[in-house]
């Protein structure tokens, strides 16, 4: 046969029975034996990335995909790649007149630019990265691709911020000193060898002490991830995993990667724009409410989708037939939906009751789904509690003004000279409304005027009046908003010229963090739920294994699974990357959570590797060497609680231990 020509591979095109598409490293021992063909759950490499062949019959089947978010491009990405079916045969439906749900980005100068939110990186979203990696580049060459434009922005210029944590003011804080207490360090190791089944339902301020909520740790984590007080404890946990390589770098933001331009311009448009020109149809202004599925025994079939097509202001009913063998992939709620919009002089108000979004909104398709059967989760979880879910952005469009100014002696760079900024949010941690603001790379949008900056700015807490204006944040306009802003920085006394020189624009969400409400087990649906033959989920509110929510890598996670699982298709969507296992992210993360100083026991792991193959994993001790041996006999005083003598016994005993193994790997 011809080298190019696979339509006689005798192999098969599909998975075996019982083959795992979504793995879970943590379930079970991995270990190499006979007939395993497989690598590791969570092994991300190349080998990781084979092609595969094309479904049978993937020729004549469709796919209608509900929701042009990243979730919903993604999922229309893993059907052309690794599902091979042809691009004209995928429609993705969306009820606004442009793609990218919460990942926006949009405006000009004149009236002000506006992001309702931004995405935090870092190394190792793999599913992110294994997509993106195939995407071409905006700015080089075509034979670029969009994972190389970011390497070279943050390889050329490395991010970290010089001012994560301020108050009083504009008083700087010393954010590498987390603050924690031999206990309450332990509170969240306590938390971390929990199992998640242990974690129902179970808020953070349940589990951990009122002192611990009040630590620098604290301010930086849950502003780092819009963490509130009252939400998940086992999401917390979550993150804790994911994140646990980074802990080092909280404190300067150093473990994240920001990309050249806003959320929009980075990935959505590129990634749209590629889709399109393979031939994918965007259907705009449709808004889908609700699914015909067919129960036979456990089975679950899509037949048809119920939408409402909005044209020129008009609404008209529409059903789409869904065929045999076709496809449905959708969105279950919406973390931006019934977003309230403000600016300078105008304050939003809301259009939604606090415990129910209505009718016609982005919750009424997952609402629909939930009474047809438990296999899709509670929705009700997630939305009724609004007060719990809620936050507030602003994006200021600057001009030069002593805010700029301001900003400088806060950032790494000059705002102007198109490098990292404030390397990512600087958090006023006693900010009644816990503000945070940020400036990143400029120009943010690639249309923005050489003398302009944007600006971004969140506050967490929507229950308590400011510091200087005695409102809620939610019952401010974009003025006080500034007004309290410049307060905490200090330059309040400016704040004419400030406004003058100043556009903001205003987003208040009441569901912006509904991905993160206490739930247990079966709140969530899977990304296949059980039974169902042709219907996918994406997006924030369906079940991973381990992967956390509130992320690009989430929403493209869940999308790359239920391609898989449904077509199935004989390759692997990768656990999280299995860096909560390195004995070196143990090691270091121990360390800052200690803020800098060895934790106990460490001075022991220096005794036992130093001068050996393995003394590269330890942190180097903050101490001089004629002090050293003093410190570890304290270490172990306090360790084993012995006298002196057996200490001094026990200490010869380490280093003759030390010198031996040196020796032998010597010989």
């Amino acid at each position: 046969m011809s080298h190019k020509d696979i339509s006689t591979f005798t192999i098969s095109t599909t998975a075996p029975e019982g083959f795992e598409h979504e793995p879970d490293s943590t379930r079970d021992y991995w270990h190499h034996q006979a007939l395993n063909t497989l690598p590791p759950c969570d092994f991300i490499a190349p080998y990781a990335r084979h092609t595969t062949l094309p479904t049978p019959g993937i020729q004549n089947r469709k796919a209608w995909i509900v929701g042009s978010g990243i979730g919903g491009l993604a999922a229309a990405f893993y059907l052309l790649r690794d599902a091979h079916m042809p691009a004209e045969n995928i429609t993705i439906l969306e009820e606004m007149t442009v793609e990218g749900g919460s990942m926006d980005g949009a405006g000009n100068p004149e009236e002000g630019y506006i992001i309702r939110g931004g995405r935090e990186m870092n190394w190792n979203y793999d599913t992110l990265w294994d997509l993106f990696q195939d995407v071409p580049a905006v700015e080089l060459p075509e034979s670029y691709s969009i994972l190389d434009e970011y390497r070279l922005i943050n390889d050329n210029d490395p991010n970290y911020s010089a001012a994560r944590l301020m108050h009083k003011c504009g008083e700087l804080l010393d954010a590498k000193d987390f603050g924690l207490s031999k206990s309450q360090q332990w509170e969240l190791i306590r938390l971390m060898l929990k199992r998640k089944e242990e974690l129902d339902d179970i808020s953070i301020e349940d589990y951990f002490s009122e002192g611990f909520l009040k630590t620098n740790f604290w301010f930086l984590f849950r502003s780092m991830f819009a963490f509130k007080n009252c939400h998940s404890l086992l999401e917390t946990k979550l993150y804790l995993h994911r994140f646990l390589d980074s802990i080092d770098g909280f404190a300067d933001m150093s473990a994240l990667v920001f990309p050249k331009y806003n959320q929009y311009d980075t990935f959505i448009k590129p990634l749209a724009d590629m889709l399109r020109e393979k031939g994918v149809t965007f259907q705009f202004g449709t808004r889908v409410e609700d699914l015909d599925i067919n129960f036979s025994g456990d089975k679950k079939t899509v037949t048809g989708i119920r939408a409402v097509v909005i044209k020129e202001g008009k609404e008209e009913a529409k059903h789409i037939n869904v065929g045999l063998g076709d496809l449905v992939f959708t969105l279950t709620g919406s973390m931006t939906e019934h977003t309230a919009y403000g600016d300078m002089e105008n304050v939003p108000e809301l259009t939604c009751d606090k415990h129910d979004p209505g009718e016609n909104s982005g919750w009424t398709l997952w609402k629909n789904l939930a009474k047809k059967s438990p296999v899709f989760g509670k929705p009700e979880k997630f939305y009724g509690d609004v007060d719990k879910s809620i936050w507030e952005s602003a994006t200021l469009t600057c001009k030069p003004s002593p805010l700029i100014d301001k900003l400088k002696t806060l950032s790494v760079n000059d705002p102007y000279s198109g490098r990292s900024v404030t390397g990512g949010i600087i958090t006023i941690t006693d900010s009644n409304w816990l503000m945070s603001v940020t400036c990143n790379r400029q120009p943010h949008f690639p249309d923005q005027p050489d003398d302009t900056l944007v600006l971004w700015v969140y506050g967490l807490l929507m229950d308590k009046p400011g510091n200087r204006i005695h409102k809620t944040m939610a019952q401010c306009t974009g003025k006080e908003i500034l007004t309290e802003l410049c307060y905490h920085l200090n330059i309040e006394d400016q704040l004419d010229v400030i406004v003058a020189n100043t556009k903001i624009r205003l987003a208040l969400m009441p569901y912006i963090t509904a991905q993160f409400m206490t739930r247990a087990a079966g709140d969530r649906p899977h990304a296949v739920p059980e039974g169902c033959t042709n219907l996918g989920l994406i997006g924030q509110f369906v079940e991973t294994r381990n992967d956390i929510i509130f992320t690009m890598e989430a929403s493209i996670r869940t999308a790359r699974i239920g391609v898989y699982k449904l077509l199935n298709i004989p390759k692997q969507v990768p656990d999280i990357s299995p860096t909560q296992y390195d004995i070196r992210n143990l090691i270091k993360g121990a360390r800052a959570l200690n803020s800098g100083k060895p934790f106990m026991g460490e001075r022991l792991l220096h005794r036992l590797l130093d001068k050996t193959y393995f003394a590269h994993i330890l942190p180097p001790l903050p101490e001089p060497e004629e002090s050293k041996q003093s410190r570890f006999e304290e270490e172990m005083h306090e360790l084993l609680g012995k006298g002196s003598t057996v200490m001094h016994k026990f200490g010869g005993w380490i280093s003759s231990l030390r010198e031996s193994l040196s020796n032998k790997n010597k010989s």
